[in-house]
């Protein structure tokens, strides 16, 4: 087993790492300043169009573009690419690379029509739109995904949808002009996994309705933002219709493999840049005569998230590995296992990391409390903890008992 980045790969880690350092984390704290003295918290940032420009030029751009649709990178290659990504919240953005957008263009990529993919991937790879994904609802346990209500029913050429969603990531922005929605077009059909279908919508469609922006620990992830939205009667051409009827669940399942795998690429990032600024924070504060650094507690501590950062960084590496070599479907073991993983690690690592900073990592000037939120709620996005726990105890059960 070879533990090194390809040549390739190393090469985009020292470009991007020299971009973050030059022109990233100088502005961290602007960023946040704007949001909270601009008039429009879901318009872009402005000093985000001026990074993304700055990204264009210096080729670092739609990195987690797949090999097999042109993209240079396999999905090993961009892992220590995310992981330098996600030491900024909103820093994937800058490149292209950020949720949900990365995975709705994979879906234009594998299942969009040509004229889909000139109406929507294109400008979004171009970043010139953003995207959603609505899938969860508030009146049923969307972790079982058979089990959503939204309907979408023909109507001569049409399609007609009725039905709420929430959790809607991307849909408060601005940008935002599609959104991919999964429904039932089958109900009765005894196939759960043919009842689902995904289709098309607009946002300027009538009937469609942002009601309003859900919080995560009184985070509202603005200017992205998460949303409850309501399909009132809305009305789209047959042709916006994904992949064909009854093929909702197979595209989900083909979208969540790598967007899963890029969370925790990301997350190991926050957890690295934490223990980073925790082992300087506790050099330069003292306690009861001596420094931080020197009670053995805090050694523990940073010994312990030193230990168990490598453990899910190895283990996303080699899940990334898999499914370049196997696909989604033979690597969903190790998708599963990573997913269950990283996010709950990287939610005990930052909370280490807090404690040393005292009062000040709970608070905005550090990233910390932010991205404690952001793992805690990555064990609910694209399947809760105890789905995927589910779905790789049964693999492992009828792997291990037939043999």
């Amino acid at each position: 087993m070879d533990f090194e980045h390809s040549a390739l790969a190393q090469q985009y880690i020292e470009r991007l790492s020299a971009f973050m350092d030059e022109h990233v984390m100088p502005v961290e704290h602007d960023y946040h300043d704007y949001l909270e003295t601009c008039e429009d918290r879901w318009a872009t940032v402005p000093l985000m169009e001026e990074l993304k420009a700055k990204a264009k030029e210096q080729g670092l751009w739609n990195l987690f573009m797949p090999k097999d649709h042109g993209g240079e990178l396999s999905n090993l290659d961009y892992a220590p690419l995310a992981e330098i990504m996600g030491r900024v919240l909103w820093a994937p953005e800058i490149f292209n690379c950020n949720a949900p957008d990365t995975g709705n263009m994979e879906v234009f990529m594998k299942y969009g029509t040509e004229a889909q993919k000139e109406q929507w991937l294109t400008p979004l790879l171009n970043g010139d739109i953003r995207s959603a994904y609505a899938m969860t609802e508030p009146a049923v346990a969307s972790s079982d995904a058979t089990n959503i209500e939204t309907r979408i029913e023909r109507d001569g050429d049409d399609y007609l949808i009725n039905g709420r969603k929430w959790f809607i990531t991307g849909a408060m922005n601005e940008r935002t002009q599609i959104f991919i929605v999964m429904g039932k077009s089958d109900p009765d059909n005894e196939n759960r996994h043919l009842q689902q279908s995904q289709i098309l919508v607009p946002k300027d469609t009538p009937g469609l309705k942002v009601e309003r922006a859900l919080k995560t620990f009184n985070y509202d992830d603005a200017p992205i933002g998460h949303a409850e939205m309501v399909f009132d009667n809305v009305r789209v051409p047959a042709e916006n219709m994904l992949l064909g009827e009854g093929r909702g669940f197979e595209i989900a399942q083909g979208r969540l493999g790598p967007g899963r795998l890029h969370h925790c690429m990301r997350l190991i990032g926050c957890a690295q840049r934490a223990l980073e600024l925790a082992c300087q924070r506790v050099e330069e504060r003292s306690t009861f005569g001596k420094t931080l650094s020197q009670h053995q507690s805090i050694r523990e501590d940073m010994a312990t998230s030193f230990c168990e950062i490598e453990q899910v960084r190895l283990l996303t590496l080699k899940t990334a590995d898999r499914l370049d070599k196997l696909g989604n479907k033979e690597a969903r073991d190790y998708i599963a296992a990573a997913k269950i993983s990283t996010p709950l690690t990287v939610q005990r690592v930052i909370d280490r990391c807090m404690q040393v900073f005292g009062a000040g990592g709970l608070c905005q000037d550090y990233f910390m409390a932010e991205a404690y939120n952001y793992a805690r709620w990555c064990r609910q996005a694209d399947g809760p903890d105890q789905v995927h726990m589910m779905a790789l105890g049964k693999q492992l059960i009828q792997r291990y008992a037939s043999s």
